[in-house]
């Protein structure tokens, strides 16, 4: 039975400041976390010590309070992990009369950033936010929310967790255009009976009209479309300055190997990317892959980038029984549309997934999950595209 203390991370956006408004109206206690990414001392900015304590959280998880007094914050946007934002989550829980707490999770976001940059270098296309969600938001947070003596945990995501045959799921939120499950895959199965998604039964305008019925002048806030560490979408000046600058340059070569023209660096470029490339053709070209060892990125047609299988290891199960073979929906990206396929189990960790029609922009690095309906069976990481269909053979479905 889950107590009625809660610790919400709250973003400072719209969507977890409703969360905290349902919480609060459904009766629990409910305890405000703040998830910074940067240092401490850019945390001064925007906490203070009142009756609340602000604390730093090491990657080992050991906490320490620190002294932050308010003194003002920066007008500069830095994404949903930014000063500005730290300082809506604050005035949202002054509104609502509930604790803050603003947690430095520098250590933790440090690992996430080695991972993006690895990944991109790799050639392989990362996925931060499935990664910050296992790591930190539904690690660290259960480990801070254990220490206060809370029994569960919430967050502002579009999901939900129901009841199935006595055993808690994770499924799909009710607005599917908003749904986030598919970030939500690869947490603890262990907690899962200790997570809220307030949001999760309401559509998007429900959720702005109630923050705004509630006084929250977050209601009309834009939803962060940026990764938190990279607030000006640059990411190749992230890598830069994360890793410095890489020798990548290569060639752009067609599915035959013809060069076709010379790329800056191979870390620039995903999987089904059209624009951007710095070289034109009669027809659009799109990415169909690339290959770190010789620094080549093949430019093909839309119908290269047709794929009607793929193998995923890394994979995370929120279900008892997995049969050795078996039929589901997969879902590829965070916009794809679920697709029928075929799963194989190679390993309990590692699946080769068979579509019932060819997917296009199959990019390894991202995150691949399984879906019954709309029950999330579990996740994992595409390692290999599978194989390249023909295109007289293919059956076409348009890439969402």
């Amino acid at each position: 039975m889950m107590s009625r203390r809660i610790v919400l991370a709250m973003s400072g956006g719209v969507d977890s400041s409703a969360a905290a408004v349902l919480l609060k109206r459904q009766g629990f206690e409910v305890i405000g976390l703040f998830m910074r990414s940067g240092a401490t001392e850019e945390l001064r900015e925007v906490c203070r010590i009142s009756t609340n304590s602000d604390i730093a959280v090491s990657e080992q998880g050991k906490l320490a309070a620190v002294s932050l007094p308010i003194v003002g914050t920066k007008p500069n946007k830095q994404g949903c992990c930014s000063a500005s934002d730290a300082a809506d989550a604050r005035r949202v829980a002054d509104v609502l009369d509930i604790p803050f707490h603003a947690l430095n999770f520098s250590d933790a976001f440090s690992r996430i950033k080695d991972y993006f940059a690895d990944e991109y270098l790799a050639g392989r296309t990362p996925n931060p936010c499935v990664m910050c969600n296992n790591w930190l938001k539904f690690g660290k947070l259960w480990d801070f929310a254990v220490s206060v003596g809370a029994d569960g945990i919430a967050t502002g995501h579009y999901a939900r967790i129901i009841d199935v045959d006595g055993q808690p799921a994770l499924v799909r939120g009710h607005d599917r255009t908003k749904d986030q499950s598919y970030v939500l895959a690869g947490i603890n199965r262990s907690i899962l009976d200790r997570i809220l998604f307030p949001v999760g039964t309401f559509t998007k305008p429900q959720i702005r009209e109630l923050a705004a019925e509630a006084g929250l002048r977050v209601a009309t806030k834009p939803d962060s479309q940026e990764i938190c560490f990279i607030p000006d979408n640059d990411y190749v000046g992230f890598l830069e300055r994360h890793r410095g600058k890489p020798d990548t340059a290569g060639d752009f070569v067609d599915p035959s190997g013809r060069v076709l023209g010379q790329h800056p660096g191979y870390e620039q470029f995903t999987i089904g990317q059209r624009r951007g490339l710095g070289i034109t053709f009669g027809e659009p070209r799109f990415v169909i892959r690339i290959e770190p060892e010789s620094r080549r990125v093949v430019l093909g047609t839309h119908q290269d980038l047709a794929r009607t299988t793929l193998e995923a290891d890394g994979l995370s199960w929120l279900v008892d029984d997995v049969p050795s073979r078996f039929e589901c929906l997969a879902q590829i990206r965070y916009q794809h549309t679920a697709a029928p396929a075929t799963v194989e189990l190679v390993e309990r960790d590692h699946v080769r997934v068979q579509f019932a029609e060819s997917q296009f922009g199959v990019a390894p690095g991202q995150a691949l999950v399984l879906y019954d309906g709309e029950r999330v069976l579990g996740g994992g990481w595409i390692r290999q595209e599978g194989e390249v269909v023909q295109s007289e053979k293919c059956k076409v479905q348009s890439a969402k």
